[in-house]
């Protein structure tokens, strides 16, 4: 059966990978602005603290992995007492990649008392906001040693230079995401995609619906499959994943659609889209599509 965090994955395309190694030494504080963009990192020496936006502060120690699919603000430090007021750094104009070289945060001589490799990266999908949404603000992974292996691929990939650069670059940080999400509490995880995952019976609906979006579902009819009531299934699904079943469905519909629609080059008529996607007319499926997107399929079909 399909695997939706695997799919949500596909849908997201993360590309563009930025990475650079990152030290301290001594009393410092770093706060970044709100970026936006998917960021991660791996702590490959020492210690330091992160405090996100809205979260208990943290302590990353060496062999840690983060990983931000929305990046918010948040402030780094060392472990000495901090400075009473973070050095501001804008997200989106720091230094580009130099080699071996990274940026240096407090005492500028000597060895670090830290260092970690951190990145970032783009997801080219019109849908990014809406699937980043189904995952955790902040996922903090110990103990995981697959990951920094991948993150240190990452980085020797970026300096390389090499014939084939970007596709494997895009292969990497997929392989990133999805061992970051496995890796992490699922049943801890805020409501969302892997919240529901945990959920034995919530996962058979999720399954269901992103393995044949173009059945008519129904509220009942998952219910039933998931061997639960209606309400219990209802219930259960909106206080694991954080909207009803419909409204979930609707969404992976449209999501769907807008890769069939961009990436057919005209290939795939309305009909067969509405079809593929769960509707009986391309009419009722351009009024839903038009009132979802704000967008005629046709009209999104031939936007650059």
């Amino acid at each position: 059966m399909v695997d939706p965090l695997a799919q949500v994955i596909a849908l997201l395309r993360p590309r563009a990978v930025f990475s650079k190694v990152i030290s301290g030494a001594g009393a410092w504080a770093v706060r970044y602005g709100e970026f936006g963009s998917p960021s991660f990192c791996t702590m490959l020496e020492g210690q330091c603290v992160l405090a996100v936006a809205g979260q208990e502060p943290v302590t990353l120690e060496a062999g840690d992995f983060v990983l931000m699919p929305a990046t918010p603000g948040f402030t780094l430090s060392g472990m000495e007492q901090p400075l009473a007021q973070p050095v501001f750094m804008d997200p989106h104009r720091l230094p580009a990649p130099d080699g071996e070289h990274g940026l240096r945060h407090g005492t500028p001589d000597g060895p670090p008392d830290m260092r970690m490799l951190g990145g970032y990266f783009e997801f080219d999908s019109p849908d990014a906001a809406l699937l980043v949404s189904l995952l955790p603000d902040l996922l903090h992974v110990r103990g995981v040693a697959r990951l920094p292996t991948l993150v240190q691929l990452v980085r020797q990939e970026c300096l390389a230079m090499l014939p084939g650069r970007d596709l494997v670059l895009d292969r990497l940080v997929e392989l990133l995401l999805i061992e970051a999400l496995r890796s992490s509490d699922e049943a801890g995880a805020p409501p969302g995609l892997l919240r529901g995952l945990a959920d034995a019976r919530v996962a058979v609906g999720l399954r269901l619906m992103h393995s044949a979006p173009e059945q008519s579902w129904t509220v009942d009819a998952l219910a039933r499959e998931a061997a639960l009531s209606r309400s219990t299934f209802f219930e259960r699904f909106l206080r694991a994943v954080g909207v009803p079943p419909m409204e979930y469905l609707l969404a992976w519909r449209m999501a769907l659609a807008k890769k069939l629609l961009r990436g057919s080059d005209g290939r795939i008529g309305i009909d067969e889209v509405a079809a593929r996607v769960g509707y009986s007319s391309a009419s009722t499926f351009s009024t839903a599509f038009s009132r979802h997107v704000g967008l005629a399929p046709g009209r999104y079909a031939r936007q650059p």
